[in-house]
C-alpha cells in the first residue's frame, strides 16, 4: 500500500489504470448461439409434449372413473331394488324372517353353552361381525394417534412452553382436592363393576362391549382425579398397543380355529361346560375379556390423545 501511494505521489502510478482495465471477453459465434437456441427449443417442445401427454392420462383417468362410477352406483341401485322387491310386505309375516330369530332362541343355549342368548349371537354365531367392530375400533385409535399424538417430530417448538402454560394453567383438574376424594373412592368400584360386566356376559346383560366402556371410564376418571402421572405406570403406549393387539390376536386366531375344526352343527371339541357357572360356554368368555380389552384401551386412548395429545410415557 505505500509503495503505490509513493508511486502515486511521483506520478508514477495512476489508480484509473484498474478501473480502465476490463478483461475482453471473446464473442460466441453465430453458430454457437444458432446451437443453444435450437438446444432450447428441443427442450421446450419435449416439455410441452410431456405436459400435453399428462394431461391427457388424467382427462382419460376422470373419464373412466366417471365411468366406473356410473356403472357401479346403478349396478349397487339395481341389487338393492332387487333385494327390496323379495321382502316381504310390511306387516306380514314371513316364515323366512323369523327362522334366525327362531335359531337363536330355541337352539342357542344347547349350540352356544350361553345363558345370555345375545352374547351367543355375537360371539358365536356373528362373531366374525364383531371381530371387525373390534377391528373398527383399534382402527380409529391408530388414526386418532396419527392426528392428534405430539412427539419430536410434529412439536410446535416455538409455542411449546405456551400451550404446556395453557395445559398446566386450564386442564390440572388433579389439583383439585373434592376430585381427589371422590375419585379415590369411586375407581376401584367403577373397576369392580366394569370387570363383573365383563367376565358375566355371558350369563346375564353385559358382555365384552359394556365392560369394556366402564373400566375406560374408569381409567378416565383415574387420570382425572390423580392425574396421567398415576395411569402412565399402569397403561403406557407401548402397552396399549400391546395389549390390543394380543386380544384381537387372540379373537381371530381362536374364532379361525373354531371354524377350522367344526362349523356351526358339528362337533365342537371345545367344551362349553355347564349352563349358568361362571366357566362356561366354551370361548365366549375370552372373547368377552379379548373385546373388553380393546374397548377400555380405546376409551382411554382417545381420552389421552384429546386431553394431552399422546398416551404415557413411551
Amino acid at each position: 500500500m505505500k509503495n503505490k501511494l509513493r508511486s502515486w505521489f511521483m506520478e508514477e502510478y495512476s489508480g484509473m489504470e484498474d478501473l480502465l482495465e476490463t478483461e475482453a471477453k471473446p464473442d460466441v459465434s453465430r453458430v454457437e448461439k444458432k446451437a443453444s437456441i435450437r438446444e432450447w427449443e428441443e427442450r421446450f417442445i419435449a416439455s410441452r409434449r410431456i405436459q400435453t401427454s399428462i394431461q391427457i392420462r388424467q382427462k382419460s383417468f376422470r373419464v373412466l372413473y366417471a365411468i366406473c362410477a356410473i356403472v357401479g352406483s346403478v349396478f349397487f341401485i339395481f341389487v338393492l331394488l332387487y333385494a327390496t322387491s323379495h321382502l316381504p310386505m310390511f306387516g306380514m309375516d314371513h316364515p323366512l324372517a323369523q327362522e334366525v330369530a327362531n335359531r337363536y332362541i330355541e337352539a342357542g343355549l344347547e349350540e352356544t353353552g350361553a345363558v345370555n342368548i345375545v352374547a351367543g349371537m355375537i360371539l358365536d354365531y356373528r362373531a366374525f361381525d364383531t371381530l371387525g367392530e373390534s377391528h373398527v375400533l383399534f382402527t380409529a385409535l391408530l388414526c386418532s394417534t396419527i392426528l392428534l399424538r405430539l412427539d419430536k417430530k410434529n412439536s410446535r417448538k416455538v409455542r411449546e412452553d405456551y400451550y404446556k402454560i395453557r395445559h398446566d394453567r386450564y386442564f390440572g383438574t388433579e389439583a383439585d382436592v373434592i376430585l381427589q376424594k371422590v375419585g379415590f373412592f369411586l375407581t376401584p368400584c367403577i373397576l369392580v363393576f366394569g370387570i363383573y360386566i365383563l367376565l358375566n356376559g355371558h350369563l346375564g346383560p353385559g358382555g365384552g362391549f359394556s365392560g369394556g366402556a366402564v373400566i375406560g371410564a374408569a381409567l378416565m376418571i383415574l387420570s382425572a382425579s390423580c392425574g396421567f402421572s398415576t395411569t402412565d405406570r399402569i397403561l403406557t403406549y407401548k402397552r396399549l398397543n400391546i395389549l390390543s393387539f394380543a386380544a384381537l390376536a387372540f379373537y381371530s386366531i381362536s374364532k379361525c380355529f373354531v371354524f377350522f375344526i367344526g362349523m356351526n352343527g358339528l362337533e365342537n371339541p371345545i367344551p362349553k361346560g355347564i349352563p349358568g357357572a361362571i366357566i362356561s360356554a366354551g370361548l365366549i368368555l375370552p372373547l368377552n375379556v379379548a373385546v373388553g380389552l380393546v374397548v377400555a384401551c380405546t376409551m382411554y386412548g382417545f381420552y389421552s390423545l384429546f386431553r394431552r395429545g399422546r398416551i404415557g410415557s413411551d
